[in-house]
This record gives structure tokens, C-alpha cells and sequence, in this order.
């Protein structure tokens, strides 16, 4: 047996021992309800970066740990805490960059918990609470991976690793960019771990390669000065509503598929992926059709889609025989790879103001777009992390797209331009992430965690 076999059986061990110490600390940050977006309390958010802190002060290996802020350039505010640690490389060894985010998004209706949404839950082979896949499990596979190749190899290797933690991702990462260009120096890095995506299923790793980007916003569709009877005026006076939902209903064709000119779709192929998977993942009825043209990975991965994810109107517990003056909606769409957020964005209230019946009054705001990511996989550390991913998991990864957008990726392109970017992830589509009974597969943790101490190894052995 050679040293370096016999060094990667042993981070392998240790990985392995340093699964159940992880799971445990998992345990810990699920039951901090660090929400980010506004009217909740920043003091979890806070309380969460200082534990995050605890764990990397607790490995030893840093040079520098603390938890940052960043002001948000729009507003002048101050964006939520971050965690950044920065060990330098030694010997010629690369640098590598991990990232996660120790923010959650809130729990929504909390009845539809099966178990209490901040008090990690085990049954079934899962480790349920918010935040538990999505994404404090990347944190942990981070410190977990550290961990075990400290186990191994001692304190003193080569390899030049950074981490930054964020804590207001899922609230949009507002301060992001002004994080990454004040703190550039401490961040930079050779190779970058973004660990916030998924994987094929619970027992095949994937590595991401193409991410969509974002467009979401808030509209508001005025017809009247302000409410009116509906028997004295309905009729014959076009209420909110009504011009809400026709021009809502502007935006698809009858099967789903977004009619909106100027927006674009990635032309590429897709693996086989069968409607059956489909209604099992996403919990589809047997009556309800799946919608849009396409193989099914191609409407998610390659297309364009648009989802009306909030409303407000009269609710119903409310209702009266009134003409609503106005109702405002949240509209998120999603940009195919291959173009640019921003001109989607465009072309879709362009589309909006040009289809608005009977002369209602449309306001558009609280914008926010995020391009989308095509990776290149030609580098030598996504060779490297193929290899640490079919060690860890047992069998080989899958090269996958996925419909979600970490939109702050361009930003690092954008920083750090040399480095290679790898985006792997904790959860299966099972996790629900971002929705009631949240849960984290254990076994694709473990192999999660194996797999990143693996390629930690293989780079502190490395020169790329």
C-alpha cells in the first residue's frame, strides 16, 4: 500500500468517525431560527454566525475567524453576519474556498409540520427541521470534512483553505458583492466549493453544471381611486382583480410554457428522467398533468418558468361585495442559462405593461435579478472532486443542471475569474428544501461529508 493510499484510507476513517460529532452539531444550529428576511429577529441570525464561529474557532487550523458584515449598497443598510475564516497555503499547495449559509427561509404554515420546525426530528432515515438540508448541512459537511482531515494528517498540512459562511442567502445576499470586493484578499482562492445544491437521488452524488438565473418582483395592478360597490358599479367598472388575473394569464400557453417575447432557452440535452420520478419528487396527483413542452430536465434545467408566489387581495375570511382597487403580486421567474437576468427581467414587464386590460395602472418594485451559471468542467479539480464523489458515494457522479439559482455565483466569477468553481450539495430531491417537513437524508450526509474530506486530501496533495 502506498502513503498516499494509505493517507486517503485514513481521512476516509476519520470522516467516517466524524459523522455522528456533525450530525449532532447539525442538530444544534437547526434549533437557531436564523431567518433573514426582514421582521424577523436578526438577533438569531447573529446568534447563529457566533456558533458557526465556535465551530471553526474549535478546529484550530485558522489563521484569522470572524464574523463580518457588509453594507448594502441600495440602501446603506447593514447586511446580516457572515463567518469568514482564512488559513493561508503553505508549500506551493492550491487554496480552496468553502462556502454555505447558515441563513433559513421562514417555516411558512407551521400545522403543516409534522414535527416542530426548529427542533431537529430523526424518523425514518432523515434528519427533519428547517434549515437541516438547506443549508446548515452544508455548513456541517464543511466542518465534518475539516475535521477528519485534521484527524488524519494533523493540523500542519499544506493545503490554503478559506470559508465563508453567509448568513442572508436565502433573503437575497443583498451585501454579497460588497462582502466579496471588501474582503477579497481573505477570500481568494484556486479552487471554490459552493455547497448548496443537489444531488441525482439519495444514493448518486452529482455535480451541478448549469444553474438558472433569477428575475423576481412585485407588481401592483390599480383600476380604481378606491373601492366601489359591486352591485352598484360591477359590470360596468373593472375591478383589480379581474385586470390582475387576465393579465396574469397572459404570461403561459395552455400547456404552461411561458409566452413572453424575449425570453430564451438553453438548447441542450438531458438525461432520462420519467414522469413517474417526477410526481414522486415533486408530489404531483396522479390528475394533474405536469406542464410545458420538452423532455421533463429540459423544462427545469434549460427553460424559462414564471411563478406567482405571493398575493394581496382581499382574503377570504374578508370578502365583501366590493371592487378592489388594487392587488400586488410577487412574481418570480426563472432565466434560462445563456441569458442575462436582467434583459429577461425586461422583457417581461414590457410584455406586462403591453398587455394590461382596460388601461389598469401597473408599478413595478423590489426587483431583484440573478444570472444564471454554466460551469466549466475542464478544470483539473472537478476531475478531482468526479473521483472524490464516486469514492465517497460508491458509485460515479452524475453531471446535472438544476432550476434553482445561486445568483451570488457571478459575483464570484466575477471576483475571482481563475478560480474553478464546483457546486455540489447535501440534499436528494426528497429534502424540501424551502418547504414544510424539510429534512436531511442521513446516509447522503455521511457520503456528502466523506466525499469533501476526500477531496480536501487530494488537493493538500496537489499542485493545480
Amino acid at each position: 500500500m502506498t502513503s498516499e493510499t494509505s493517507r486517503s484510507a485514513s481521512v476516509r476513517d476519520a470522516a467516517e468517525a466524524a459523522v455522528p460529532a456533525a450530525l449532532a452539531d447539525l442538530g444544534d444550529l437547526v434549533r437557531i431560527r436564523s431567518i433573514a428576511f426582514p421582521g424577523f429577529e436578526r438577533a438569531e441570525v447573529e446568534r447563529s454566525a457566533a456558533a458557526v464561529k465556535s465551530l471553526l474557532d474549535d478546529l484550530g487550523i485558522f489563521d484569522s475567524v470572524e464574523v463580518k458584515t457588509a453594507v448594502i449598497p441600495e440602501t446603506g443598510a447593514e447586511g446580516m453576519p457572515a463567518v469568514l475564516a482564512s488559513r493561508a497555503a503553505r508549500n506551493g499547495r492550491p487554496t480552496i474556498l468553502l462556502y454555505a449559509h447558515h441563513d433559513v427561509q421562514p417555516v411558512g404554515d407551521e400545522s403543516l409540520w409534522e414535527s416542530a420546525p426548529f427542533e431537529p426530528t430523526v424518523r425514518g432515515g432523515r434528519l427533519y427541521g428547517r434549515g437541516a438540508a438547506d443549508d446548515k448541512a452544508g455548513v456541517m459537511a464543511h466542518v465534518g470534512a475539516l475535521r477528519a482531515l485534521v484527524e488524519a494528517v494533523g493540523p500542519d498540512f499544506d493545503l490554503g483553505v478559506n470559508l465563508f459562511i453567509e448568513g442572508e442567502e436565502e433573503a437575497g445576499s443583498a451585501s454579497f458583492a460588497a462582502f466579496l470586493a471588501e474582503n477579497a484578499d481573505a477570500l481568494r482562492a484556486d479552487v471554490i466549493v459552493v455547497a448548496d445544491s443537489g444531488n441525482w437521488d439519495a444514493t448518486t452524488p452529482a455535480l451541478t453544471v448549469s444553474l438558472r438565473g433569477n428575475a423576481r418582483f412585485t407588481m401592483r395592478v390599480k383600476t380604481l381611486e378606491h373601492a366601489s360597490h359591486s352591485g352598484m358599479f360591477g359590470g360596468a367598472v373593472p375591478d383589480a382583480m379581474l385586470a390582475t388575473v387576465k393579465l396574469l394569464a397572459t404570461l403561459w400557453d395552455d400547456d404552461g410554457s411561458v409566452a413572453v417575447a424575449g425570453v430564451t432557452e438553453r438548447d441542450a440535452e438531458t438525461p432520462d428522467y420519467s414522469e413517474a420520478t417526477l410526481r414522486d419528487e415533486a408530489g404531483l396527483p396522479s390528475g394533474v398533468s405536469p406542464i410545458g413542452r420538452g423532455t421533463i430536465l429540459s423544462r427545469i434545467w434549460n427553460k424559462p418558468s414564471l411563478t406567482v408566489t405571493g398575493i394581496d387581495a382581499p382574503s377570504v375570511k374578508n370578502a365583501s361585495n366590493t371592487l378592489s382597487p388594487e392587488v400586488s403580486v410577487v412574481i418570480s421567474m426563472r432565466v434560462a442559462p445563456g441569458q442575462d437576468a436582467r434583459a429577461a427581467y425586461d422583457a417581461l414587464e414590457t410584455h406586462l405593461r403591453a398587455h394590461a386590460p382596460f388601461g389598469a395602472e401597473l408599478t413595478f418594485t423590489d426587483i431583484d435579478c440573478g444570472d444564471a451559471f454554466l460551469v466549466d468542467t475542464s478544470g483539473t479539480a472537478v476531475s478531482l472532486a468526479r473521483g472524490a464523489l464516486e469514492a465517497g458515494y460508491g458509485v460515479p457522479p452524475v453531471d446535472i443542471g438544476v432550476g434553482g439559482s445561486i445568483p451570488f455565483i457571478a459575483d464570484l466569477v466575477r471576483e475571482f475569474p481563475a478560480a474553478q468553481i464546483l457546486v455540489t450539495g447535501v440534499e436528494d430531491p426528497h429534502a424540501r428544501a424551502h418547504s414544510p417537513n424539510e429534512s436531511l437524508h442521513l446516509d447522503t450526509f455521511r457520503h456528502a461529508l466523506v466525499s469533501e474530506a476526500l477531496l480536501l486530501e487530494s488537493l493538500d496533495a496537489s499542485e493545480i
